[in-house]
Parts: C-alpha cells; sequence; structure tokens
C-alpha cells in the first residue's frame, strides 16, 4: 500500500533506482495455496542484472512429505512419485539461504512466494525477512505500466510479450519469465522519457481505498471528493462486491499531486 500511495514521480523514481541492482527472482510451486499450512514443491531461484542479464539459476524439486493434490498435480505438471524421490526442505533449503538474501527479492504475485518461502524457512528456524525496500512485485510493476490489458498473470503476459521460456506453472520457467518481463519493464522506465512515462504511470486503475490514501481521507469521504470533482470510475468485481476503480492521475489531481 505504501508504493500506492505515492505520487507518479516518486514511483518513477523509486523503479528507476532499482535499474543497478541485483536481482533474486524466484518462483514456488505448491501443494496449495496457504503458505502456513501447504508445502513447496519445487523452488527455482535466478539471480540477473539489467547490464549482464542472468548471472545464475537453480532449480529443485522438494518433497513436501505430504499429499499433492490431483487438481494441483493436473496445475503444475509435478506428480507425487516426482517429489516422492525428491530431497526434503530440510537439505535443499539452506543452500538456497546466501542467494535468497542478496539483491531485490523479486517474484510475480511476490507475496505468495515470499509467504511459503517464510514458512518453510520457520519450519527450519530460520528468520527469512527482506526490507520492502528490497521487494519488487511485478504483478504490481504491471499493473502500473500495463494498466488496460485484459489480464496481467504470468502466462498472458507471456504470450502478450512472446517470450521463449517453456511450459508455465514449472519453478523454471516461471522465474524465467518473471526476469524477462522485470527486464523489459524497467528497461521502459529507464528509457523512456520522462513527460511520456509519467502519463503512462498515470493510466493506472486503483482501487477506491488506495485512492482514499492518496487523499489522504477515508474511502467515504474520498469518494465523495472524487464524485464532486467529476471523476470518473469503473466497477471490478471482486469476490461478491465491486469495487470502484479510478485512474492514478485524475485521484492526484485532486489531491494537487500532479
Amino acid at each position: 500500500m505504501v508504493r500506492t500511495m505515492m505520487r507518479s514521480l516518486d514511483l518513477l523514481q523509486f523503479y528507476r533506482q532499482l535499474g543497478s541492482q541485483v536481482f533474486t527472482v524466484v518462483d514456488v510451486e505448491t501443494t496449495g495455496m496457504a503458505g502456513w499450512r501447504d508445502r513447496i514443491t519445487e523452488l527455482s531461484v535466478l539471480q540477473a542484472t539489467l547490464a549482464d542479464g542472468v548471472v545464475d539459476q537453480r532449480t529443485s524439486l522438494l518433497n513436501p512429505g505430504v499429499p499433492i493434490p490431483a487438481n494441483i498435480v493436473a496445475f503444475t505438471g509435478i506428480s507425487q512419485a516426482m517429489v516422492d524421490v525428491a530431497p526434503t526442505t530440510a537439505d535443499v533449503l539452506p543452500h538456497y539461504w546466501p542467494a535468497l538474501n542478496q539483491g531485490v527479492l523479486t517474484a510475480h504475485n511476490l507475496n505468495f512466494d515470499y509467504a511459503f518461502l517464510q514458512a518453510e524457512y520457520a519450519r527450519l528456524d530460520y528468520s527469512f525477512d527482506r526490507p520492502v525496500s528490497e521487494q519488487l512485485c511485478t504483478v504490481a510493476l504491471s499493473r502500473l505500466l500495463l494498466s488496460d490489458l485484459p489480464s496481467r498473470s504470468l502466462p498472458n503476459l507471456v504470450a502478450h510479450f512472446g517470450f521463449n521460456v517453456g511450459r508455465s506453472h514449472r519453478a523454471a520457467a516461471d522465474t524465467l519469465a518473471c526476469w524477462m518481463l522485470t527486464q523489459r519493464l524497467l528497461s521502459d522506465l529507464l528509457e523512456g522519457d520522462d513527460d511520456a512515462i509519467l502519463q503512462r504511470l498515470q493510466q493506472q486503475w486503483i482501487p477506491l481505498k488506495a485512492a482514499a490514501d492518496v487523499l489522504n481521507c477515508s474511502t467515504r469521504v474520498g469518494q465523495r471528493r472524487l464524485d464532486q470533482a467529476g471523476v470518473s470510475h469503473r466497477l471490478v468485481q471482486r469476490g461478491r462486491s465491486q469495487t470502484r476503480m479510478y485512474r492514478r492521475g485524475d485521484v492526484e489531481q485532486v489531491a494537487g499531486l500532479a
């Protein structure tokens, strides 16, 4: 939420300063959706820089010690037989520890991968905690720079850009895809004209709660202020409710930040 509240110029400066960093790109395949309950079945870690490209990538199957549900096997292609002969997390994860604590931790929907890594390392009595300033979620970056695409799922972005990475939902391919997306989007930010890039950032759709945070008020007051200013919105279905979405630039104008 902190980055959602940033004005467009601050966002541009934040992402541009990442350009010289080492990126540690991670992807996990799992037995389910909850890091505290489910387990990792495959891990891939890729390290790269914008200057040198990929400098290292390692991938491991892990024995989760629990059954893999049939729907997850169909989704990832990782079978029970494959992981039953794989090493355990206790055997594998300590070898990934140094790399995962270097550079900018990067993933597509980072909260998902990060939660699983934190939970798995906690089971081994490691405390895995990376500062927010050293985290990069390419879903958030895609929402910022590709605001009008109908989907920003990784397979759809792979198809959109024509990345040649192999089968989706396997850790090695998804890690490479995430890196190629990071490279593409950050290069756009670094090489683009300031005004053109700022206009692009201001096209991002943000939910009412984030808009209210930019306006530094409650959602009720924020909606009233935006309505009074004649700011248009669109409705997006989220679960059983609809959420109002506004263009970042329109909100910043009302807030006096543009």
